[in-house]
């Protein structure tokens, strides 16, 4: 499974990376998960808002920090 966390490193941004981290940790799932911090890959993707996240090039969630069950949702 391939997980990018989408955006430039503000604290919304760190915050969305470690709930990403924290369910995989607890789901056991194997996926890489990837920081894009690069403005013209993030708008290749759509997206205008940050953070967001991407599942196996599915956006997921934008412009707001995802709740850790939800990323549980989308990752089993």
């Amino acid at each position: 499974m391939d997980i990018k966390v989408l955006g430039p490193g503000c604290p919304k941004c760190q915050q969305t990376e470690k709930i990403v981290k924290e369910a995989v940790a607890e789901t056991g799932v194997d996926a890489s998960i990837e920081k894009v911090t690069d403005t013209l890959a993030i708008a290749e993707y759509g997206v205008f808002g940050t953070p967001a996240v991407v599942v196996d090039g599915e956006v997921k969630s934008v412009g707001k920090i995802p709740k850790k069950e939800e990323v549980i949702g989308w990752i089993r």
